[in-house]
């Protein structure tokens, strides 16, 4: 009951949010290289982000328009460089287990309840279905163009599970993130006071929204739960010295900079397969190192992109 009922209010929020961005014509916003994004494709956006991160309609429409801009350009850019390798209208993916976990990230139980989710707010599943295709497409595009470069040094990571038990009582962080970058002829404190101050102003979240240059951005920052012993020890220090709700100092990642948000902490009693578990550890590395290689490609084909605001 409590869950119809946020939903049926957010209906109504968002019903007057894109009635104040549209007068009911189709009107071109920007230019990508030769595609085009309209106002209708803005005002979709904004409906999907506010689905996802329902804190958004905290914020004023000047910021919700700017959100919803950027992350339209960001999806553009991603499907032009992708149809350079990918027919996107014929090629097929399974997407079933994708889309079975954003589903349940909203809170849905189920299929239908989802189809019924998405009509309510005026989305189709097919709309959500490429956006899931592009991710899971982009995704194998970074890892066919960096496998090769990926550095694992399993010795290492051997070394970390030496320490842990084989039945332990285990530390898991539910975290966010604002992940950063600053311009060369920028103050980095200038930056991180900005940032601090939204964060104070409109909430963590909000703040990940709007400043973060990771695809978590669109989650509020969100990245989810992950346990202690994954975490670097650089990373483990600065949490171990938070309570649930508080936020880290910035931690520097080469060129990019961090800051991690404790949503929830949990203990749960685990029994370690260790074989098992230097494989996970394994997995995680590589997507974190994915991950770098992603943001540092999307940057390099923005730059060569050509957007025009019209």
């Amino acid at each position: 009951m409590l869950k119809k009922k946020f939903i049926f209010t957010l209906i109504i929020l968002l019903a007057f949010i894109v009635k104040a961005y549209s007068d009911g014509s189709i009107n071109i916003v920007y230019k990508v290289n030769d595609k085009i994004i309209t106002n209708v494709d803005i005002e979709k956006e904004l409906i999907y982000l506010i689905l996802l991160n329902k804190n958004l309609k905290n914020l004023d429409d000047e910021k919700l328009l700017s959100i919803a801009k950027e992350s339209i350009l960001r999806e553009k850019i991603k499907i032009i460089e992708l149809s350079k390798y990918f027919d996107l209208e014929t090629l097929e993916i399974d997407i079933k287990k994708y889309l079975e976990n954003f589903y349940q990230n909203l809170g849905v139980k189920d299929f239908n309840e989802f189809q019924k989710y998405l009509k309510m707010n005026d989305l189709t599943y097919d709309y959500i279905a490429k956006k899931i295709k592009v991710e899971i497409l982009w995704n194998q595009l970074i890892y066919d163009r960096h496998r090769n470069q990926i550095k694992i040094n399993k010795k290492e990571l051997e070394e970390k599970l030496k320490n842990i038990k084989i039945q332990d009582e285990e530390k898991t962080y539910f975290l966010s993130e604002i992940e950063f970058e600053k311009k060369n002829n920028e103050s980095l404190q200038k930056k991180v006071n900005i940032i601090n101050k939204s964060i104070d102003e409109i909430g963590f979240n909000n703040t990940a929204n709007i400043y973060s240059v990771s695809d978590s951005s669109k989650f509020g920052g969100k990245i989810g739960w992950i346990e202690e012993r994954k975490l670097s020890l650089k990373i483990k220090e600065k949490l171990k010295a938070l309570n649930v709700g508080q936020n880290t100092s910035y931690i520097k990642k080469g060129n990019i900079f961090l800051i991690l948000k404790i949503e929830d902490i949990k203990y749960e009693k685990k029994t370690i397969d260790k074989k098992k578990e230097l494989a996970r550890l394994v997995q995680f590395e590589t997507s974190k190192q994915l991950d770098q290689f992603s943001k540092i490609f999307f940057k390099k084909i923005k730059i060569n992109t050509n957007i025009n605001e019209l």
